[in-house]
């Protein structure tokens, strides 16, 4: 074994902490797994049978044939990927202009948008509640992606990261007669890819995850969130659908957000080293 390796090796009883805190996070994860792969008949006599064979699929075949989980699904997927992209595309031009542009008052305004971070969404729940009302946005996609919008960490985070970036690439660029806006799309844009997945992805989570405004904007169950949708489902539970096919609807749900992460490991791993050692 090299040197470097056995240097790279945690001690002990490091790892054994390590591996007991990887099995307490685990534990919850699988014991939601195995309650999903149960009939509700057994559950509802003990749930510990959970911890036994046999095991069915037949909780995953009521979701799919049955019930609303694969709109909400829809629902969920529309509003988080128009969510990410919309705020991929705001905060890389307001990143690009806050670090490479001079224009008046930049600093100040660079401040009144962080400011935007020590504002929680209660304060404006109320006023954002009507102004939607007014025009009658509630019930739409577009009422439940919007609020998303206005997200100052990452306009904080792709500032940083392009001023990270050495301005000679710019000034090179502009030798070879490119416009401000291509230096930003062909030189700088592909340059932030990493950054781009890190935000993406926490952006992506934020709103598969949001339960408060879309409980409020979207009444109807056909506009309904898989988090605002789950929700109203395990009002209940044991008169209704039972245990397990509650679990499996959690197993259902998280199906995306797993995929998401093994696609982007990679770059969400760059950017934090990256970030790291800048």
């Amino acid at each position: 074994m090299s040197a470097a390796a056995t240097r790279n090796r945690l001690p002990l009883p490091a790892l054994i902490g390590v591996v007991i805190g990887a099995a307490i996070m685990v534990a919850p994860l699988l014991w939601t797994l195995l309650l999903s792969l149960k009939s509700n008949s057994e559950l509802m006599r003990d749930s510990a049978a959970a911890l036994s064979p046999p095991y069915t699929l037949g909780n995953y075949r009521d979701i799919l044939a049955g019930s609303d989980v694969p709109l909400w699904l829809l629902n969920s997927l529309i509003v988080s990927l128009g969510t990410t992209a919309a705020v991929l595309l705001l905060c890389s031009l307001a990143g690009y202009g806050f670090a490479r542009l001079d224009f008046p008052c930049r600093r100040s305004l660079f401040i009144f948008v962080l400011l935007g971070l020590a504002i929680p969404e209660q304060a404006v729940i109320l006023p954002r509640h009507q102004l939607f009302a007014s025009m009658g946005w509630h019930n739409s996609y577009g009422g439940l992606i919007l609020p998303g919008l206005a997200a100052p960490f990452g306009v904080f985070f792709m500032t940083q990261y392009f001023r990270a970036i050495p301005k000679d690439l710019d000034e090179a660029a502009m030798l070879d007669g490119a416009s401000r806006f291509r230096i930003f799309w062909k030189v700088l844009l592909p340059l932030s890819l990493p950054a781009q997945a890190t935000l993406g992805v926490f952006t992506f989570l934020g709103s598969w995850n949001d339960y408060w405004w879309p409980l409020i904007s979207a009444t109807t169950s056909d506009k309904y969130t898989l988090t605002v949708g789950l929700a109203s489902s395990q009002m209940n539970y044991a008169q209704t659908s039972g245990l397990g096919f509650l679990m499996a609807q959690a197993v259902f749900a998280s199906i995306p957000i797993l995929i998401v992460y093994i696609i982007f490991q990679k770059q969400i791993v760059g950017a934090m080293a990256g970030a790291a050692t800048r």
